[in-house]
């Protein structure tokens, strides 16, 4: 006899928390105390053994591109390195990017969102700082110190040293690189020197506190030996570190003219004067070696000024992180009337870097980087998103998929040509969308209940509709195309039928619960449908049917065409699914780590030839399982690169790459699947 079995009872067998019963064919597992029944298929419901080990897929991820910039609240964190690559991050990732080529490399040591970066004076190294990180000793605030050709890490500073987060990096140039300053974000902004040789952690030489306020900028001087400038929130700055090792600070006296809210950014002349943007749309000059103003230019943006970058023939530009402007002078700050405005779509100027010859690269505060230069102005290479992202639908017939996000944004990508085939502002904050099966519609859900219609190839949205006032979590079309579900955040699933003119939907009904009354005391009491919020949805392949989970962990199903519930969930066991996007499903066990509180795991998705399943976790991490996932101990691939919660993952048509969406690290990553 099987344990835990008897003549009176069915036989139960448990793996953890699983519990299966093999006479009714079903698993009970357990999400934050609450049971989920689901069934095997008849096929396999005799033969399933709960104690197996599943095996990781042959099959893995390597990062192939990335798609986004962090230039909304980073600064200083774009420049050209001699392999003729620009150098920037997005979420944990570093990118190295030859646009020329039309080629990226990925430093990928970092474990949570890189927030500053620095080249060293051979141009070869680069430190990167990170935040504090999700789990483990690995992902605390530290500093990496790497090499941009073989990519290999050299030395991790800081690691249990650094509390918050580095937002601020600079070697020393004086003396080729021996020293890095490094700022963090604790409540202090405490500034430190470490000798970075020493040993593979590096040694700190002193630490001390910068300021109370917000720290935006950090340098050290070119010229002057152990002469650190910081500035930020009211302040500027100049420490001086003496041959002892300790710091000593003298603040940039104002006297009497008006002190800015904020002091934005720092560059040096080829003399060694020091140069100040601020809040205020001025530029001052404080003399080598002194605390005190020169003089001041008065008013060269509107706005503050975000970026000054004094460039090889020592003219200067500036960059207006409110105005767009980028302006040039000549070394002693007299107007060369080169001016120009990148376009307002893209932002303000948030940071200025020399690329190659006379061009200019100019990163944004709307996520994306641009190069040029005054005769032919500046156009995007680098675009992104700015807000919470978290719609992404793969196109069902070409190699492209579109992401939208709460900053109204949709984008199309082409994952082969790596770029934006077209990009429109349709002014609603989305949460998801969808093609229809011939690709030529897209539906986009937004945060309000509205949910428009879009024609892909000419943008145009053809129609606007609304269902209730909470966000349309999830959009899916039947696989025959001629109905589409919508799940809401009001715990309803929205059926349309789409006419013969594809322009066209008229709703068929809702899913929602049902109220009945007790008979013996009348009381209202709800007894079908779901009681939270829809998370995912799944068609059947013969578009009769709909699968649905919602956010207490209920797995329900429906007859579509009439909008009912199907209560005896068992007869639903050999239905076949287009897709396996529920991420409470028999095939989808193995996903759900023991323990799990149910909202770990944001995403799953099976790949066309039913042999992978990727998903998509709160920590930061992209999965990849065998499909299906049966087991409760089901091996993986784990793969790192965003920084917060990730979204959603798709496999593109034809099974050769997967994308994955961060939320609010708004990273979009495109993986090549090997």
């Amino acid at each position: 006899m099987r344990p835990n079995s008897s003549p009176n009872h069915a036989p139960l067998l448990k793996h953890g928390d699983a519990i299966y019963n093999e006479e009714e064919g079903a698993l009970r597992m357990y999400l934050r105390g609450r049971p989920v029944v689901l069934y095997a298929p008849s096929d396999m419901a005799t033969n399933y053994d709960i104690t197996k080990v599943a095996t990781a897929p042959q099959s893995k991820l390597k990062l192939d591109w990335v798609y986004g910039y962090r230039g909304r609240d980073c600064r200083s964190n774009l420049y050209l390195l001699p392999t003729g690559e620009m150098v920037y991050f997005v979420a944990a990732v570093v990118v190295l990017y030859n646009v020329e080529e039309q080629n990226q490399r990925h430093y990928l040591g970092h474990t949570d969102d890189v927030k500053c970066l620095a080249v060293h004076p051979n141009k070869l190294l680069v430190a990167t700082g990170q935040t504090a990180g999700h789990d483990g000793r690995d992902s605390k605030p530290h500093i990496r110190v790497w090499n941009s050709v073989s990519l290999a890490t050299i030395c991790i500073i800081g690691m249990g040293e650094l509390q918050r987060s580095i937002s601020c990096l600079s070697f020393s140039k004086t003396d080729s690189g021996t020293l890095l300053c490094a700022v963090d974000e604790a409540n202090d902004h405490n500034i430190s020197v470490w000798d970075w040789q020493k040993g593979d952690r590096g040694q700190k030489v002193t630490e001390t506190k910068c300021s109370v306020d917000t720290v935006v900028s950090a340098e050290f001087h070119p010229l002057d030996r152990g002469c650190i400038v910081t500035c930020g929130k009211g302040h500027i700055s100049f420490w001086t570190l003496d041959n002892g090792g300790a710091l000593y600070k003298r603040m940039g006296v104002f006297a009497n003219r008006e002190k800015p809210k904020y002091v934005t950014c720092l560059a040096f002349t080829h003399t060694g004067d020091v140069l100040s943007g601020d809040s205020n749309g001025n530029i001052i000059v404080w003399t080598r070696g002194t605390n005190t103003i020169a003089r001041m230019i008065s008013h060269v943006h509107e706005g503050p000024i975000f970026s000054l970058c004094v460039v090889k023939d020592g003219s200067i530009i500036s960059g207006g992180g409110k105005d767009g402007m980028i302006k040039q002078m000549d070394s002693n700050l007299q107007s060369t009337g080169y001016e120009t405005q990148i376009a307002e779509h893209l932002g303000g100027v948030r940071t200025l870097a020399e690329g190659r010859g006379s061009q200019l690269l100019v990163g944004s505060t709307r996520n994306c980087i641009l190069a040029g230069g005054f005769g032919l102005g500046f156009s995007p290479v680098v675009l992104g998103h700015t807000e919470e992202l978290w719609a992404l639908a793969p196109h069902p017939l070409l190699p492209q998929f579109v992401t939208a996000a709460w900053d109204s944004i949709i984008q199309l990508w082409d994952a082969t040509a790596r770029a934006v085939v077209w990009s429109k502002d349709i002014g609603e904050k989305a949460q998801s969308a969808t093609f229809s099966p011939d690709g030529c519609t897209i539906v986009i859900g937004c945060i309000n209940g509205k949910w428009l219609l879009m024609d892909s190839e000419s943008r145009e949205v053809f129609a606007a509709h609304t269902d209730g006032n909470e966000p349309i979590q999830v959009a899916s079309f039947s696989p025959n195309g001629e109905m589409l579900a919508l799940g809401s955040r009001d715990n309803n699933i929205y059926v349309y039928q789409v006419s013969d003119n594809p322009r066209k939907f008229n709703r068929l009904g809702r899913c929602t619960s049902e109220k009945r009354r007790r008979k013996t005391t009348s009381t209202l009491i709800s007894i079908l449908g779901h009681s939270s919020f829809i998370t995912h949805l799944d068609w059947s392949a013969d578009s009769q049917y709909l699968r649905s989970n919602s956010g207490d962990y209920e797995v329900l199903y429906w007859n579509a065409g009439v909008c009912r519930q199907i209560t005896q969930s068992s007869t639903m066991r050999d239905t076949e699914w287009a897709t396996h996007n529920c991420t409470l499903a028999f095939t989808t066990i193995g996903i759900w780590p023991e323990g799990a509180d149910g909202t770990d795991v944001n995403a799953s998705v099976r790949s066309h030839d039913r042999r992978l399943l990727a998903t998509a976790d709160d920590f930061g991490k992209v999965k990849l399982y065998s499909f299906p996932a049966t087991q409760p101990k089901s091996l993986c691939h784990v793969y790192g690169g965003h920084s917060s919660h990730v979204t959603g993952v798709c496999f593109l048509k034809d099974d050769t790459r997967l994308i994955s969406t961060g939320g609010k690290d708004t990273a979009v990553l495109q993986w090549k699947i090997i």
